[in-house]
């Protein structure tokens, strides 16, 4: 009876001055997202440029300018998700947007033209009479004013800019703002806000190029896309001013299928931009954050979810002839090298009255988030 009640007791002892471990006895410290900033440059006439590094705790990088709000890389386990370039030098040169922050007006308004509350405004054409993008100098040809903020959970940079009443024709001063959060969920997350002193119009986008894959182009990538319906275009890629259904068109993309599977096909809305450089209406539009496509790549598995608080997405596959633009390193972007994911109004909506216009009030503040998250 008394050696069975001593064993407890000698239990007891035994144990005693060896506490359980705990995690952080064992295991490293979780990093926190950093912001790293580099001198990318000299702007002529504008000022030098920075480079600024956001760094997830799982060690993955999101590298953007504060020239034209720029994202000039993405990397993901490794391996360089978008199209661009590592040097200042060669985004002063010609070049179709990569990664850039585009405005006051993303996509094309006709002949350069809008009316609003009854006043007509003539805007800067940069496009076949057309403006494209904001015109010649838009928002992604600005040096903006930058600030960082750094989390347990992500690292944020602010870019704020301010575009003058008149500037590229566009009515008001513009104050408007884009944070770039780069979470340790590898989602980069941008969240747009602008304020105006006359009543204008403003549809804010980002113009990354993406490729998650290793292979040159984005043909074998799948796209799974929740839109009915798309917006047609003429030779000049303006809208017709109605959209219609995706159905039995190579614009279905419902369900998952690879980006170069239609690419190619014998419809007269592929010849004109020589592959995708359309608008697709998303459906259940509501202005809540949404997810509305899913990129996979079959080999490796990686997947890029995309969603947006707006009704559109202008989706372009990199139609550009062959050596006809350069990327990192100098080599040739390839025809359909990458895939856009521009969210948006509408193209040319002001001047079509089926489509909402993205206008903004004095007093008013527009507000606009979109997210791509890498898996």
């Amino acid at each position: 009876m008394q050696y069975i009640l001593l064993l407890p007791i000698l239990c007891l002892l035994a144990s005693c001055g060896k506490p359980e471990p705990t995690t952080s006895d064992t295991d490293p410290p979780t990093p926190m997202p950093t912001i790293t900033e580099t001198t990318f440059g000299e702007i002529p006439g504008k000022g030098t440029a920075q480079l600024y590094t956001l760094t997830n705790a799982a060690g993955n990088t999101v590298k953007i300018t504060n020239y034209g709000g720029i994202v000039t890389s993405i990397i993901h386990e490794g391996v360089e998700m978008t199209i661009g370039f590592d040097e200042l030098e060669r985004y002063l040169e010609p070049y179709p947007y990569y990664g850039a922050l585009i405005g006051r007006y993303g996509n094309r308004i006709a002949n350069a033209r809008f009316a609003l509350d009854g006043e007509t405004f003539d805007l800067v054409p940069n496009e076949k009479g057309h403006q494209l993008h904001g015109g010649t100098d838009g928002f992604d040809k600005q040096l903006w004013s930058a600030s960082k903020e750094e989390t347990n959970d992500a690292a944020a940079l602010t870019l704020t800019h301010v575009s003058p009443d008149g500037d590229m024709g566009f009515p008001g001063e513009l104050t408007v703002s884009c944070v770039y959060t780069w979470t340790n969920d590898n989602e980069l997350r941008l969240d747009y806000e602008a304020t105006t002193t006359k009543n204008t119009i403003v549809n804010l986008t980002n113009h990354t190029y993406f490729n998650i894959s290793a292979a040159d182009t984005v043909t074998a990538v799948l796209l799974e896309l929740n839109a009915d319906a798309y917006t047609p275009v003429d030779d000049q890629l303006i809208p017709f001013g109605q959209n219609e259904p995706v159905a039995d068109t190579p614009f279905d993309f419902r369900r998952a299928k690879p980006i170069g599977r239609d690419i190619a096909a014998d419809h007269p809305q592929i010849a004109l931009a020589s592959g995708y450089d359309h608008n697709w209406a998303l459906n259940d539009y509501d202005g809540s954050l949404k997810q509305f496509a899913v990129l996979t790549d079959p080999a490796s598995g990686r997947k890029l979810y995309c969603s947006t608080t707006e009704p559109g997405v202008q989706i372009f596959t990199t139609n550009f002839k062959p050596g006809q633009f350069r990327t990192r390193g100098g080599g040739p972007v390839p025809i359909h090298g990458g895939i856009c994911l521009e969210t948006q109004h509408f193209p040319d909506s002001p001047n079509q009255e089926a489509f909402a216009t993205p206008r903004l009030n004095a007093g008013d503040t527009y507000k606009t988030t979109t997210v791509y998250r890498f898996e």
